[in-house]
């Protein structure tokens, strides 16, 4: 009876603000008063035409100004919203007041495939219910200025749609009001779960690809004391050499780290800007970096029991972040460092994390990151080594996941080989992309040269009479011009090795051309066949994944092995070619758990390969035996064993 009671005077609350709205925001009155949820707004407020003038209608840039409003007309708080703008104009966004990228992109940024909001400062809306009213708290209104292409005042470029980004809610049809305005309706989705409570003041952790979490340990009326612990959930996913950054919203500077350490150490904008300005007794000389956007760097081993830089728990990696399926203890860093504020947020109680986090490593992964998300202060055990936990004052976390940029080539790649066949399938050409200027050189099209299997010991710049030689002799045709490089730092090669009744095996080479050693390295290959026959491989350790990932082999070199070097001289550097870093092992399948097998046709071929994360190319094509298991001939079989010896130096 009481809640009927609430409910019904929770409607005639809105019918009553409805009136008030009107004049405050791009909503109607019968908008308002019919939307129990959240209402969201897109309202086009003018426009003009931008130099240069170009010729082409189409290309014409014209300046747009628009305005986006978020209402919570519900019963709940909204906590952090997002909301989803689907431009359609190929906008370039400059600015946008009270609201920040989702995906941790800082303007001015291409929106044109559309992007997703979030608050800031603002992240949460309260109700009409418990403000009275206040649509200083129920409502953010985000201020966007850009630029269109081919839209003309007074055509309006309004998105093709907009919606709330927050789980758990269903958006009606947008509604248009006149030509300038597009309005629409978000409300609960009944069948939605969640283990989130009305009561609950912060939302819950989110799972990720990787997950950073920004601890304000220690708060002072100017400054506090953050930590920033970065953690690894991929079983697959790796960083090297990483390099984190983000942008202060508020002026704020880094004074003093400790676990990590600025890529810059600069003080200039703080002493020519507005914070020497205001810390006149501060010696600048010892602040750290006062970029808006620093970057930050790992360091190394060395500095681990430096007193002054180390001393934090999983610090000091050199910027390495394994995969807690390879070391879990290795899956985590970790670092500390002070941060000084500017007015108005002197207050130990006021704390704004920064926005816009971006982390990436060398031949690993693509992450993008979300905005920060006010969650429950982290715990952690009481330094005085009681069986209690203490709290942080405060914590935001972000969640990183990882993509594939459109467009974006792979960083390494994959040759086939068989017993089978005499031939070597070596990588896609320019599979790690190519070179712009390439139409005098080489093709970027034509499909790359099938090899002799020693060809494969050398780099591609000394493989040309070697692939034209085998092209002679096998009766294939050579390309003019000739095919451009893969142009990957890294090459695996994988090798069916021989296939009888109860069982095959296959030979993995992994070849380092870049001039990056690789300490802690994997790799994966993604058999989807294959996987449940696995054995052992005899110079690599190797496990099958857990999981929905069960059909995938993580392999990584033995203790005291697991360091793939980079490319070095020849023995005769005026002579020889330059020789990549190289690892080699067998590994052996059984047949007993996969009948019906067939391993020269494509099933003991892996469908995806990894290495340190990042996904490789693979070959469009496969070995054959036209038809028929073919011996090798006494030639390729020397050829082949004294491949493995070289390999194995």
């Amino acid at each position: 009876m009481a809640s009927h009671y609430f409910l019904s005077c929770f409607i005639s609350s809105v019918a009553v603000l409805s009136i008030i709205l009107i004049q405050t925001t791009p909503f109607s009155a019968a908008q308002s008063a019919s939307c129990n949820g959240i209402l969201v707004s897109y309202a086009y407020t003018g426009g003009t035409r931008l130099p240069p003038n170009v010729s082409d209608a189409a290309k014409q840039p014209y300046r747009f100004e628009s305005t986006l409003t978020v209402l919570n007309n519900g019963l709940d708080d909204l906590k952090s919203w997002k909301v989803f703008v689907k431009f359609q104009h190929n906008e370039f966004l400059v600015s946008a007041s009270g609201a920040v990228l989702a995906d941790g992109t800082t303007l001015p940024a291409a929106v044109g495939n559309g992007t997703i909001f979030a608050g800031y400062p603002m992240t949460d809306l309260k109700t009409a219910v418990e403000t009275a009213g206040d649509l200083t708290q129920m409502q953010v209104q985000i201020d966007l200025v850009g630029t269109v292409f081919g839209v003309a005042p007074p055509t309006v470029p309004l998105p093709s749609s907009i919606n709330l980004a927050n789980d758990g809610f269903i958006c009606k049809k947008p509604t248009g009001q006149g030509k300038n305005v597009s309005n629409v309706c978000c409300t609960k989705d009944p069948k939605f779960k969640t283990n989130i409570t009305i009561d609950d003041e912060f939302l819950p952790r989110q799972d990720g690809d990787l997950s950073i979490m920004y601890d304000v340990i220690r708060t002072y009326d100017s400054n506090y004391w953050a930590e920033v612990t970065i953690a690894n959930h991929n079983p697959l996913g790796r960083l090297d050499n990483w390099k984190l950054s983000w942008d202060w919203m508020n002026d704020e500077f880094i004074y003093s780290m400790k676990g990590a350490y600025p890529y810059v150490v600069d003080a200039s904008d703080c002493v020519f800007g507005k914070q020497g300005t205001f810390y006149k007794e501060l010696d600048f000389a010892n602040v750290l970096n006062c970029e808006r956007r620093p970057t930050i760097i790992d360091l190394p081993p060395t500095k681990f029991n430096d007193t002054d830089l180390g001393k934090i728990p999983f610090c000091c990696r050199n910027g390495t972040i394994l995969p807690p399926s390879m070391d879990p203890s290795k899956s985590v860093s970790k670092f500390q460092m002070q941060v000084f504020k500017m007015p108005p947020a002197l207050n130990r109680s006021q704390l704004s994390p920064p926005q816009n986090w971006k982390i990436n490593g060398t031949l690993n992964p693509t992450y993008k990151c979300g905005p920060p998300v006010r969650v429950s202060p982290s715990e952690n055990p009481d330094p005085s080594g009681l069986p209690s936990n203490k709290t942080v004052m405060a914590s935001w976390q972000v969640v990183c996941n990882i993509t594939k940029p459109k467009g974006a080539t792979s960083k390494c790649c994959v040759s086939f080989s068989a017993y089978y066949n005499d031939s070597v399938i070596p990588c896609k050409t320019c599979a790690c992309g190519c070179p712009s200027n390439t139409a005098r050189t080489c093709s970027t099209t034509a499909q790359a040269m099938f090899l002799p299997p020693e060809a494969l010991l050398v780099p591609f710049d000394n493989r040309t009479a070697k692939a034209v030689a085998w092209a002679d002799l096998k009766h294939l045709p050579v390309p003019k011009p000739m095919p451009c490089s893969d142009n990957c730092g890294v090459s695996i090669n994988w090798h069916v090795y021989t296939d009888y009744t109860k069982g095959w095996s296959a030979r993995v080479t992994l070849f380092n051309w870049g001039d990056t050693n690789f300490a802690d390295w994997f790799a994966a290959v993604q058999m989807d066949k294959a996987a449940a026959g696995f054995e052992k491989m005899y110079s690599f350790n190797a496990t099958t994944l857990d999981g929905v990932n069960n059909n995938t082999i993580l392999m990584q070199g033995l203790p005291g092995l697991n360091y793939l070097v980079a490319e070095a001289d020849g023995a005769n550097p005026l002579n020889d070619p330059r020789v990549p870093g190289k690892q080699q092992s067998v590994i052996s399948f059984t047949k007993k758990t996969t009948p019906g097998i067939d391993v020269a046709h494509r099933d003991g071929f892996p469908t995806k390969v990894f290495f340190n994360g990042e996904e490789c190319s693979l070959p469009s094509v496969y070995p054959t035996s036209s038809g028929f298991r073919e011996v090798l001939s006494w030639k390729s079989s020397i050829v082949l064993s004294l491949l493995l010896v070289i390999l194995m130096r």
